[in-house]
């Protein structure tokens, strides 16, 4: 039965690929905006806006236009969605998976770090919480996740860098690199095995660029742990308090069960809806973490999105979209698949 829902939820998430790949195409040309005066300049002649039109497929109908980005029955010498290609960038000319690929694994690095250690930091803190209302463990977790989920990531990434970084240097303490991307500049990053510099650091043996990659994903991490832990840990609180005032846990104590044991059967019911709501938290950060990029120059996919939006560059909009999205629903699946192994009754 469980092999069931998970054929069924792939192609509920195939559907879902295929109407935000459509939506994407149809509202971003639904833009008002001109993307060629944008590329030629205002003050081109005729003749050369009619010839950029005609190089980026602009001159045919938006029907037309989809069959080439999905390459069915084609007008365009260049390959569509279907052989695999997301189109070339109109600004840079460099294929969109390429670019994609070079900027996405920033992102993940980032926010896949922050969530296990948010996740692995609000878990036993929930739990204290939700098993000892009124202690000094629940006490804290409701004033940290007001004060920690109330703030923009933003201002608490200024401040890191201006306590951790500035105040430390200037009183000669040992202080965080410089917000200035993943490296140091006189290091090189290894080839790319994962994409994920650390873990690619490791497996090429180069321990001082992974050294100096940490302490630069150091500052950005904390920043994001600091923000998102807030509600994943008032989450597993309130699971943890309702599942143990419900029926079966009752009646596991009145049969004599130990504690520990029913503890840990409480927090197996807790565990689903903080996982579906870290995986939220997930999907949106993918796209919603430019602020801490931006602050800390990183150079994710976030940074990227934005300015193929500010250059109107279509095929770099779509590509982004359509891979966010896929990593989106990569996630959401497989969280609804851990779910349905912690409780089979979804999938039935």
């Amino acid at each position: 039965m469980v092999w069931r829902f998970i054929a069924k939820r792939v192609a509920i998430a195939l559907l879902q690929l295929i109407g935000i790949s459509l939506v994407v195409f149809f509202l971003i040309r639904g833009l008002d905006a001109d993307p060629v005066a944008r590329i030629v300049g205002l003050n081109a002649t005729p003749e050369a806006v009619t010839q950029a039109k005609e190089s980026l497929g602009l001159h045919e109908s938006q029907i037309q236009q989809l069959a080439n980005y999905l390459g069915i029955f084609s007008t365009s010498d260049k390959d569509g969605i279907l052989q695999g290609t997301l189109g070339d960038s109109w600004v840079t000319g460099s294929p969109i998976l390429e670019e994609v690929t070079r900027f996405l694994p920033i992102t993940l690095e980032l926010i896949t770090y922050s969530l296990i250690l948010a996740f692995l930091m609000a878990l036993p803190l929930g739990m204290s919480s939700g098993t000892r209302p009124g202690g000094f463990a629940d006490r804290f977790t409701f004033v940290w996740g007001l004060f920690a989920g109330s703030q923009p990531e933003f201002w608490w990434g200024l401040m890191f860098v201006f306590v951790f970084f500035f105040l430390f240097q200037q009183a000669g303490w040992p202080s965080a690199p410089a917000p200035l991307g993943r490296l140091n500049p006189f290091l090189t990053a290894p080839d790319p095995v994962t994409g994920f510099i650390l873990i690619d650091s490791i497996l090429r043996g180069r321990f001082d660029v992974l050294y100096d990659a940490a302490r630069h994903l150091m500052l950005p991490v904390f920043t994001l742990v600091f923000v998102v832990s807030g509600p994943i840990v008032k989450m597993v609180r309130q699971n943890m308090l309702r599942v143990l005032r419900s029926d079966y846990i009752l009646y596991a104590r009145s049969a004599g069960l130990s504690r520990k044991k029913v503890a840990r059967y409480a927090l197996r019911a807790a565990l689903a809806p903080a996982m579906t709501l870290t995986a939220i938290i997930y999907g949106f950060l993918l796209g919603g973490a430019v602020p801490v990029e931006l602050i800390y120059s990183l150079g994710g996919i976030g940074e990227y999105s934005i300015r193929s939006i500010l250059n109107l560059d279509f095929p770099a909009i779509q590509g982004t979209v359509l891979i966010i999205a896929m990593v989106s629903l990569v996630i959401y699946l497989a969280i609804d698949i851990l779910h349905a192994f912690l409780d089979p009754r979804i999938a039935f």
